[in-house]
Formats: C-alpha cells, structure tokens, sequence
C-alpha cells in the first residue's frame, strides 16, 4: 500500500463516519481511529516489505460514530481565496524551529511558492500555493494537527 493509496482510505474513512477500520494483510497492517468530537483521528501503520501485490480489502461492519455538526464558520470576505490542507497532519510554518516562516501576514505570494510543511505519518510535505496574491491570514497555529480540506491561509488574490 503506497502513501497516496493510504491518504485516500483516510479521507473515506473520516467522511464515512466509521469509527475504526483495521486493515491487515500478511505484511501490513493499518489501523484507523476516528474519536468522538474535538479529537484527533488516529492512525497506526506496521509494514514489512511489500512482496506481493495487495489483497482485495474489507471494511469492518462497525457502527457509525455520530457526526457532530460543524461550528458555523466565520464568513469569508467573497475576495478572498482558502489556502486548504491536502492532507491530514501536522502544520508547520517554516522548514525548522530556527528558520523564518515560509509566509507571514501581508507576505505576496505566486503560484508554486511553498507556504508551510504538513508532517504526515513522519513525512514532510511541503505545500505549494496554487493562486497568486497576499496573505491577508493565517488560520492555523504553527505544530497544530490539521485535517483534510482544512483552510489553513487566507489570500486575497493578485
């Protein structure tokens, strides 16, 4: 199972509203836990090399967690553009503790300017902006866990 194989099952499992999925072949085993309300989802990956191809899998018949409505989000102004997670992760603000941030507030930014890292299961992913503009806002707190699709900047476009 490759990463990109593993971040789809993530996104069906976190809008299926299943609780638990574990997925274990001879050589790889994933477990993944979405808690209650306010919590982080848990994922917990053991793998030994992939010899053969996958085997078909299954998903365990488990009752569906609640889903809790989202808070209603604050209004954004129709001008500007959501800079929005890819993934489910870690957020970063700069490639280290002792280096500046990739972007600040009022920073201009093109297409294809790295904005932050997102740290998925202890991989480092840079995150390319795909709009040109400033950066009226950032919505996340740097070393913040983030969800799929989550806004993570403001721009207001060029």
């Amino acid at each position: 199972m490759n990463i990109t194989q593993i971040q789809d099952l993530i996104k069906f499992v976190a809008k299926s509203g299943v609780s638990e999925v574990e997925i274990e072949q001879k050589d790889f085993k994933i477990t993944i836990k979405t808690p209650g309300k306010g919590k982080q989802e848990f994922v917990q990956v053991a793998s030994a090399p992939m010899m053969a191809a996958p085997a078909q899998m299954a998903m365990p018949t488990a009752a569906p967690a609640p889903v809790a409505a989202a808070p209603a989000a604050a209004p954004v102004a129709s001008n500007l553009i959501e800079i929005k997670s890819p993934m489910i992760g870690t957020f970063y603000r700069s490639a280290s503790p002792e280096k500046p941030a990739f972007v600040e507030v009022g920073s201009e930014i093109k297409a294809g300017d790295k904005v932050c890292i997102v740290e998925a299961m202890k991989l480092f992913n840079e995150i390319e902006s795909e709009v040109s503009g400033r950066i009226v806002k950032i919505l996340v707190n740097d070393m913040s866990p983030i969800e799929f699709d989550q806004p993570l900047f403001l721009v207001e476009p060029a």
